[in-house]
């Protein structure tokens, strides 16, 4: 028998303790997010380079001009507090009074102090919360605090919690509104795994929920503050020992892969019907983004494309020594590349199957492309617009020098480029396409069957009878 939710005051309000989670690229936009609150929830404005529009409504390309990085960086900024604020005041407008609207950033987006304070500056009075995950956002709470909103950091550990408590977030205790808990290895997108973590055995969230609240106690919260479960979360009746458990204290759900599947929700139809095909498994926690962080997408063409790509990948040294006493004969320019007799076979095999080009990796290592992947990597990596504080794939990074002094890393890709694309129409084979590991569900729930696709409401309506 499901429990059923209570409501929870946020922000001044009775909310139903369901968050919209706040999607990357314009994936999570004023349409959801605006539906979302009015339904009673707290809908989350992704203000991750989100869309603005023209005066007939139209979405504008972001289309960049400079010719360095640095001047592009610039205008990625622009583009991104213009977006968010356009995105908020619709949302607010939607909205109606009911709800919440939250903003979610991500720390490791290029110039993230930035875009937030821009955009709370123009946005006061609409934003409720700010969320916040991928990385350490130690400043966080005092922005937060500087404009009086709430936030909510989004972790993956108690231990990660405790960090950001001693060193900032006890300071700005009073607009500590929840702490979400993102699970790394059910949830869409990056994931806080540890270096000390198995990606391949996935742990039960309860403890490590339990371990958080433990955290939380310690440091002087009360119960009253929600920890906010993220990341596999369907059926609420799954999740029935959670509701009203002594031990957890106060509990709320986010639904981050649901809501895609939605009237309002602003991803193309291509993608949405792409929803209904997967299959438990599709989903892929892997290490190919930019960022350096773990990540779950589907296991599309794009994503196979990458595997394979550093499948055909050899380790070498630039002078004749140990194994490596065979000089590589394809792929590069030059002589000073030695490599084992196994991988000079390997190579040559690649080459002869027209993986002709061999490009250096900041592990000494050779991967194997086409020509023509080859001009798309240099090509990308050449138009970098610093959407990242550190990007591996170009080697910006958002500091005096501009650089992370690596080598840029060609088994990786441009993460704005794709999201970009994906989310404004273009194929969902050859775009990274993000989900979480419960997106198998839409195939199976009888809900969605004969293709429905619900309204933000009636997903919020049917969630809250425990399916």
């Amino acid at each position: 028998m499901f429990k059923g939710l209570s409501p929870i005051n946020y922000n001044g309000r009775e909310v139903w303790p369901l968050v919209e989670g706040g999607k990357g690229v314009a994936a999570t936009n004023h349409a959801s997010a605006g539906a979302w609150a009015a339904a009673g929830g707290i809908g989350t404005v992704s203000a991750v380079n989100a869309d603005s529009y023209d005066a007939d409504g139209k979405i504008i390309p972001q289309i960049y001009r400079a010719l360095t990085r640095r001047e592009r960086h610039e205008e990625l900024i622009q583009y991104a507090i213009e977006g968010a604020v356009q995105q908020v005041k619709r949302a607010f407008e939607i909205a109606g009074g009911k709800g919440a609207i939250n903003i979610n950033v991500l720390w490791e987006m290029g110039g993230a102090q930035r875009v937030l304070q821009g955009v709370l500056e123009r946005t006061k009075g609409m934003v409720a919360g700010v969320t916040c995950g991928a990385g350490m956002p130690y400043k966080l709470s005092e922005i937060a605090a500087h404009h009086e909103v709430s936030y909510l950091p989004i972790v993956s550990s108690g231990r990660a919690f405790r960090a950001l408590w001693k060193r900032a977030y006890s300071k700005a205790q009073e607009w500590l509104a929840a702490v979400v808990y993102e699970d790394p290895w059910l949830a869409g997108g990056h994931n806080g795994l540890s270096n000390a973590e198995d990606p391949r055995a996935p742990q039960d969230p309860y403890p490590r929920v339990k371990a958080l609240r433990d955290v939380m106690r310690e440091g002087g919260l009360p119960d009253s503050v929600p920890i906010v479960m993220a990341g596999g979360v369907w059926y609420l009746r799954d999740w029935n020992d959670w509701i009203d458990n002594p031990e957890l204290g106060a509990i709320a759900f986010q639904f981050g892969t649901r809501p895609l599947l939605t009237q309002e929700s602003p991803i193309p139809e291509g993608w949405k019907a792409k929803l209904m095909e997967i299959e438990e498994g599709d989903v892929l926690l892997h290490r190919f983004s930019p960022t350096g962080f773990y990540s779950s997408a589907v296991r599309n063409p794009f994503l196979r494309h990458l595997e394979a790509r550093s499948e055909r990948q050899i380790p070498y040294s630039t002078e004749a020594a140990g194994d490596h006493t065979f000089q590589l004969d394809v792929g590069v320019k030059g002589k000073n590349f030695w490599v084992t007799r196994n991988d000079l076979l390997r190579a040559r095999e690649w080459y002869g199957l027209g993986f002709t080009s061999a490009l250096k990796t900041p592990d000494n290592t050779l991967v194997f492309v086409t020509s023509e992947d080859q001009q798309i990597i240099r090509k990308d990596q050449a138009d970098c617009m610093g959407c990242l504080s550190q990007c591996q794939f170009s080697s910006w990074a958002d500091t005096e020098t501009n650089s992370t002094g690596r080598l840029a890393d060609p088994r990786s890709f441009c993460i704005q480029k794709t999201l970009q694309d994906i989310a404004h129409g273009g194929d969902t084979d050859q775009n990274l396409m993000f989900a979480g590991h419960a997106a198998y569900n839409f195939k199976r729930d009888p809900f969605y069957s004969n293709g429905f696709v619900p309204t933000v409401k009636q997903l919020v309506d049917r969630i809250l009878t425990g399916d």
